[in-house]
């Protein structure tokens, strides 16, 4: 059982039940498997100024650690347009518990020293190449779903917000309504990440493309299939969708990435 936080275990219950009934009434089966339920670690990076390769070639390097040590790989891009970061890393753990239990902290340990970098000197190394850091622990799909998205894909769009008052669970379901349209209308579905504490968000979506052409193609719908759509999802017409969802945000950005080779 995973060790969620007080706070946390409540919004997710809500959550779940918030996709569920979404999926129930539309009856898209992808709503249903968003379930909030897999422990990541978000982490965005700005680079120093010019030190942006170096930046990029210091993550390449800790990966073969990570692998070393038994962990997953995090999923990564580099951003090209939208929000002040240049990277953004997905750390998969799991939960807390898994992540930090002492064998596979001792693992990493080991596999650091057998580098030759340990975590303090990765830590300095970052420092010295990075203007600006922050970390979002958040819960998301399985660690499968989000494999199997990633497939294929170098193309990322992030949208990721901070909700009104109160107004969490809503946007939460707002975003599944959201897939649900985009589902039918021939679009990626969206995978949608719930904040469980570090920086100041409390949601984000990732959808995952081949390219920029996959992200900017066109549905080939007509208005009226558009707007039938989106009666499906719950909305009262295609044009509702983006006046819905900013009734529930304070703030909101959104930014495109590729794949790091």
């Amino acid at each position: 059982m995973r060790n969620y936080p007080k706070r946390s275990a409540l919004v997710l219950a809500g959550l779940a039940l918030g996709a569920f009934t979404v999926g129930h009434a539309s009856g898209a089966e992808g709503p249903s498997m968003t379930k909030p339920t897999y422990l990541y670690k978000t982490t965005f990076v700005r680079a120093a100024p010019g030190k942006l390769l170096d930046l990029i070639e210091l993550y390449k390097g800790r990966m073969a650690v990570i692998e070393a040590a038994g962990d997953a790989r995090p999923l990564w891009w580099r951003h090209t347009q939208g929000d002040q970061w240049d990277l953004m890393l997905l750390t998969p753990m799991g939960s807390y518990a898994e992540y930090y239990a002492r064998a596979r902290v001792a693992r990493r340990d080991k596999a650091a020293a057998a580098a030759g970098i340990a975590a303090e000197d990765f830590a300095r190394r970052l420092e010295a190449c990075s203007s600006w850091k922050e970390d979002l622990f958040v819960f998301g799909p399985p660690l499968e779903t989000v494999n199997k998205s990633f497939e294929g894909t170098g193309y990322y769009h992030i949208e990721i917000f901070v909700s009104l008052p109160g107004k969490e669970e809503e946007l939460y379901k707002e975003r599944e309504m959201e897939n649900v349209y985009a589902v039918a209308s021939g679009r990626p579905y969206n995978m949608i990440f719930v904040r469980d504490q570090g920086a100041s968000w409390d949601l984000f979506t990732l959808g995952c493309y081949r390219d920029l052409q996959h992200w900017a193609g066109s549905s080939g719908l007509t208005k009226e299939q558009r707007d039938a759509a989106a009666r499906k999802a719950g909305f009262k017409s295609a044009d509702d969708i983006g006046p819905t969802m900013r009734t529930l945000i304070d703030m909101h950005r959104d930014t495109m990435g590729v794949a790091i080779k």
